[in-house]
């Protein structure tokens, strides 16, 4: 048992189901169940044509997923719900940026190596962006298309979440999937993301109250017996 810190017996139990979803993305295990192959090695069978194509989709897909979060959320009303729950302001440019975010979070391939690919590791890497793109929204009050931090963001998420876009597709593309097994696909890619929403937003919601340093201290022992 981690030090607690003077967490609830309720909050320790949500931060560990939160690294247990964070650390271990379970995208790939849920579409290898389905379609029976691992679908890492189907995913390289794709030809280099679909990869840049689903690496510039991705990318405009993110912009207008990154403007309608910092206006309306309607693209990410599920994910904003989440952060909502969580006790996220979404005025704030930082909290909807970070539902933005959780694409990326949700794009790890996921390994045994924590210092690649942990949570914290990732959402380090991005923090300058984050904080940038948000201080830029602020100034400007608008979300300026082509402004230089917002791109920065926006490639180093969709860097990420076009790993598993591309288990996605490359999951739907086999023969025997189907249509009922293409709708499968498609909640599961969702269910994905809904979940990896819910550790990041409990994560950020128990630092708000515990310090980000308490929390990091606990998650990381968590992850490490998960």
């Amino acid at each position: 048992m981690p030090d607690s810190a003077g967490m609830t017996e309720s909050d320790l139990a949500a931060l560990r189901s939160a690294a247990a979803a964070l650390e271990h993305p379970g995208l790939a295990a849920r579409l290898t169940n389905m379609v029976g192959k691992p679908i890492e090695l189907i995913g390289y069978a794709l030809p280099a044509s679909a990869s840049q194509a689903i690496t510039a989709a991705t990318s405009k897909a993110l912009e207008m997923a990154l403007e309608v979060a910092l206006r309306t959320i309607i693209m990410l009303r599920s994910i904003a719900e989440i952060a909502r729950s969580e006790g996220e302001d979404l005025s704030d440019p930082e909290a909807a940026l970070s539902c933005v975010q959780v694409f990326a979070l949700g794009g790890r391939p996921g390994s045994a190596d924590a210092s690649e690919s942990g949570y914290f590791a990732v959402r380090g890497i991005l923090a300058k962006s984050v904080t940038q793109a948000a201080r830029f929204v602020v100034e400007r009050g608008v979300v300026e298309e082509g402004g230089p931090v917002l791109v920065r963001f926006i490639t180093q998420v969709a860097s990420r979440f076009g790993l598993v876009v591309t288990q996605k597709l490359a999951a739907q593309a086999i023969p025997l999937v189907g249509a009922l097994g293409g709708a499968s696909v498609n909640y599961a890619f969702i269910e994905h993301f809904q979940e990896v929403a819910r550790g990041h937003f409990t994560v950020r919601r128990l630092e708000r109250a515990y310090g980000k340093e308490a929390v990091r201290k606990a998650y990381e022992r968590f992850a490490q017996d998960g």
